[in-house]
């Protein structure tokens, strides 16, 4: 399976952010999105581009109204104390546990080999059209300039 398009229309979906607060696409209409997938909470990497996102959230901010939406296969528990443990605010981590990893099998994110979600970010439009898509190597931390750049 390969990573949704450019022009796509995005896969709707409502799953529980870090809070236990609902994260619907739907309600998100009018707004871009950023959605940032990562295989798990607690690994170096992953801690790596949440904290970026974070760290630059008023800049992604600067380019229009954007939810940031960081997306792995964690229960929203394993969320909640990895969001304390980084020091993550503005970044809503998305727990796509149950059904396990629904949400990036719709977006052709997930790694069947380890049953997780792979490393990529994309860029949802106002009318919930994909505008960018990347797929990255696990081990290789996303370029927060180039994801800032494609808003």
């Amino acid at each position: 399976m390969t990573i949704i398009k450019k022009g796509e229309k995005a896969p709707l979906f409502n799953i529980k952010d870090q809070n236990a607060k609902d994260v619907n696409l739907e309600d998100f209409k009018g707004k871009k999105v950023i959605l940032s997938s990562h295989p798990l909470a607690f690994t170096a990497v992953c801690t790596d581009q949440m904290r970026s996102l974070e760290r630059n959230f008023d800049r992604i901010q600067e380019k229009g109204e954007t939810v940031v939406i960081g997306l792995s296969i964690d229960p929203q528990p394993s969320k909640k104390a990895w969001a304390s443990a980084i020091n993550i605010d503005k970044v809503r981590l998305a727990s796509d546990f149950f059904p396990l990893g629904k949400v990036a099998k719709a977006y052709g994110i997930f790694n069947e080999e380890n049953s997780a979600s792979k490393r990529a970010n994309i860029i949802i439009d106002e009318e919930g059209i994909v505008k960018w898509s990347k797929e990255y190597p696990q081990t290789e931390l996303p370029d927060i300039e180039e994801v800032i750049k494609n808003l």
